[in-house]
C-alpha cells in the first residue's frame, strides 16, 4: 500500500458538499482515506474570481500507481461535474480539483497514454499557501523529496 497525499478545492455549488462527495468517491475509486485536514476558506490563486475556494488535503493509502491514481482522479472530477482542466497556467473557477502532491517519496515525471502530464511531488505545491495549509495539518512532519524540508517548514517559509 502507498501513501498518497491529495489537495482538494472548490469555489462554485455548495463548496463543502463538492469536498465531501470527493472525499467519498476517492474511498471508493482510490484508497482508504487515512486523514482528512480540516476545510480551509482561501483566495483564489492565479486568477480573479469573485468566489473564494474552500480547500482540504487528504491522506489516501492505494494500491494503485501513480498514473492510475491520476486517471482516478481526473474520473472523480468529471463525475462531480468539472468540465475542464486548467491549461498552460490559465485558471478559472471550478465545482472540483483534485491534485496528486505526492505518492510516497517518489519523483517522477511522466505523460500517460491518454497525454495526462503527471509530476511529482505537485511542482507548485510549495509555492501555495492553500496546499501546504492543510497539507502541513496532516502530514506536518513528511519531507518533501526534492526540497528536503517538511511540510510544516515549507508552510513556514511562505
Amino acid at each position: 500500500m502507498a501513501k498518497v497525499y491529495l489537495g482538494l478545492g472548490t469555489n462554485l455549488g455548495e463548496k463543502e458538499q463538492n469536498l465531501r462527495d470527493a472525499v467519498q468517491k476517492i474511498e471508493e475509486q482510490i484508497g482508504k482515506v487515512i486523514s482528512l485536514s480540516a476545510f480551509y476558506v482561501t483566495a483564489p490563486w492565479g486568477f480573479a474570481s469573485e468566489n473564494s475556494f474552500l480547500n482540504a488535503a487528504a491522506c489516501v493509502e492505494t494500491e494503485l500507481s501513480p498514473l492510475e491514481v491520476l486517471q482516478e482522479t481526473q474520473m472523480i472530477e468529471r463525475e462531480l461535474g468539472r468540465t475542464q482542466k486548467s491549461v498552460n497556467g490559465i485558471y478559472s473557477d471550478r465545482l472540483i480539483d483534485i491534485d496528486l502532491l505526492l505518492y510516497e517519496d517518489l519523483v517522477l515525471s511522466v505523460t500517460s497514454a491518454s497525454g495526462a502530464e503527471l509530476t511529482l511531488p505537485h511542482p507548485l505545491m510549495a509555492e501555495r499557501d492553500f496546499v501546504m495549509k492543510p497539507l502541513a495539518e496532516i502530514a506536518p512532519d513528511i519531507l518533501h523529496p526534492v526540497l528536503g524540508k517538511t511540510m510544516k517548514g515549507i508552510l513556514g517559509a511562505l
